[in-house]
């Protein structure tokens, strides 16, 4: 049987997909990552098994500066429609919750910047991304975008003190989430020291607060990226097997 493949969207040259890319490859993954930034087409179908779309600084409909995007979101409806697995990362789940009907904010009021508390509901106990984790994790988030408003029947699974919506899922197996489930605590040290102290922060603080969170946090985004792997694995052998169809009655025997 083939490996399952993933498209992988990189929308800045930073938001590359880091460690969730190694665990998924570790996990019988082959990733087909796209940087439409630096002009690499994206595709017009979703060929692919799965689809994973990471952050960037733009607006799910920022066509002017983004003009990749258009594609993105096609791609994301594709997925939907066909019901393959997808994964979206802060501005990957923006564009989720914007094809699915919801509405995103830009500066949104209450920005969250480094190592962050998030709770996960009651909803979780059912998700196939999420249940086996505790019902408080941490992650990094650094956003000033948010989405305000979940697309209509999507399944509401974690918030923070200042931004409600920090998973959702929509159908069977699309998932957006706000945080950065992919970057390590070093990601802070790339962060504008500058901006963050306009926000109320310090990089240092921000960053020593992250290492001590980062060997449970790793442990728990280490099994969200397993049982993504998982789902992508049991959907390309369920598409597998009903591709194939067995031989009329009297036709591929051996012969005696």
């Amino acid at each position: 049987m083939s490996v399952p493949r993933v498209l992988v969207i990189q929308n800045t040259r930073r938001s590359g997909p880091r460690r969730l890319g190694d665990w998924l490859r570790a996990d019988g993954l082959e990733l087909d990552v796209r940087l439409p930034f630096d002009g690499t087409p994206l595709p017009d179908r979703l060929d692919h098994d799965a689809l994973v779309v990471l952050g960037g600084g733009f607006m799910p409909d920022d066509d002017e500066r983004a003009p990749w995007l258009g594609s993105a979101r096609s791609l994301i409806s594709q997925a939907l429609d066909d019901e393959r697995p997808v994964l979206g990362i802060c501005l990957g789940g923006q564009l989720l919750a914007h094809v699915g009907g919801g509405k995103v904010q830009a500066d949104a009021g209450m920005p969250e910047h480094g190592s962050t508390s998030i709770q996960l509901r009651d909803e979780t106990r059912d998700d196939p991304l999420l249940c086996d984790l505790p019902s408080e994790v941490t992650a990094l988030e650094h956003h000033v975008d948010a989405v305000i408003d979940l697309p209509p029947n999507a399944s509401w699974l974690a918030s923070s003190e200042k931004c409600p919506h920090q998973a959702f899922r929509l159908g069977s197996c699309a998932w957006g989430l706000q945080f950065h489930p992919e970057a390590p605590a070093t990601a802070i040290l790339n962060w504008d020291a500058d901006k963050l102290r306009r926000h109320g922060h310090d990089r240092e603080l921000l960053y020593e607060q992250a290492l001590t969170d980062e060997p449970t946090a790793e442990r728990h985004w280490r099994a969200m990226a397993a049982a993504f792997a998982r789902t992508v694995r049991e959907r390309h052998r369920s598409r597998s097997c009903a591709a194939w169809r067995p031989p009329p009655v009297g036709e591929g025997r051996l012969s005696s």
